[in-house]
């Protein structure tokens, strides 16, 4: 049995995942990958700490003759064996290219829903400065209407990806093991693609920071209602433009880090979504009746969608209480 093999044995059966392994010898999760797979071999000081870690002498682990036919009793680790899910190059190859694809169309998607506010808003100012000559109930049926196309239009580009990434919603949130090969192949395809993410991310963060500079024009030019509505609007517009951006190439990018298992979906940060499950969905349940219904009862579809951007701030504090809260435990 050569090294490789042995590392990976001995590793399973004290119940480590890679990247556990790797935080106790101080080496990247990718330098455990290559060892494990023979792509390259750990040098005499590791070698050294590996015999120290998994209790065993360095000939058994150098000596190809030597098998790990049995692993004494006291290796078997006294916490569970957490459950990895495997993955493999056609699947990470899958996902990675479903997500590029879907990117676009989810971002599509949240920007019909930031600019479904703009008829209703333009329509009803109209209406009520003499531009267009239809009713109250008319100039708000037609901005409602509008509304909920674009909203539902949105709503039916979630449901179709949502189902189709349905089968790779492990990755998100179940602790991997990738095959030999994933692991460098994802790192390169990050590389790549860090320009491009880097671009978009500027220019759709610049856009969203200058989108209140029509509103502030349209103050100085003229301070009338219809004005003024026209400066929502374009401000609408050039949010929903930066969102696009930001949106869609963090779908690729954080698809990536799924595989990888960095930053938000590091096993740490996937406990701890876990735990936090319940009270997202009732929050955002929650959030999504009230906006309902206040905008049902006030008919005031042009400021409710105010309650969404309220939201996520909230949301946002929320989840850091709780993690300050689980760290104190």
């Amino acid at each position: 049995m050569i090294l490789a093999d042995k590392i990976s044995l001995l590793r399973k059966k004290n119940g480590w995942s890679q990247e556990e392994l790797a935080e106790k010898l101080g080496v990247s999760r990718q330098s455990i990958s290559k060892w494990e797979g023979a792509q390259s071999t750990p040098d005499l000081n590791k070698v050294l700490k590996l015999s120290e870690i998994f209790g065993v002498s360095t000939d058994v682990l150098l000596r190809d003759e030597q098998d790990l036919e049995t692993v004494p009793e006291n290796m078997q680790s006294e916490a569970p064996v957490e459950q990895l899910y495997n993955v493999t190059m056609e699947q990470a190859n899958q996902f990675l290219s479903l997500k590029t694809r879907s990117s676009g169309r989810i971002a599509l998607g949240v920007m019909l829903c930031i600019l479904s506010p703009i008829p209703l808003i333009l329509c009803s100012v109209a209406q009520e400065v003499g531009r267009i000559q239809l009713t109250e109930n008319q100039a708000a049926g037609i901005g409602i209407l509008v509304l909920m196309l674009m909203v539902g239009a949105a709503v039916a580009i979630f449901i179709h990806y949502g189902m189709k990434t349905g089968p790779f919603e492990y990755m998100e949130k179940e602790p991997l093991e990738t095959e030999y090969g994933v692991d460098g192949m994802v790192r390169e395809r990050k590389e790549r693609y860090n320009d491009t993410y880097m671009r978009y991310m500027v220019i759709g963060i610049v856009l969203c920071v200058l989108s209140c500079i029509p509103l502030f024009i349209a103050m100085i030019i003229d301070d009338n209602d219809f004005n003024m509505a026209l400066g929502v609007s374009i401000l609408l517009v050039m949010v929903a433009l930066g969102v696009l951006m930001i949106i869609r190439v963090n779908i690729v990018m954080n698809a990536m880090k799924m595989l990888l298992e960095e930053g938000d979906y590091s096993r740490a940060n996937k406990q701890e979504n876990k735990r936090n499950g319940l009270i997202t969905e009732v929050y955002w349940m929650s959030v999504t009746a009230f906006y309902l219904l206040v905008s049902f009862l006030t008919k005031r579809w042009d400021m409710t969608w105010l309650v969404w951007p309220i939201a996520g701030i909230c949301y946002g504090i929320l989840i850091a209480i709780l993690k300050m809260m689980h760290s104190k435990e």
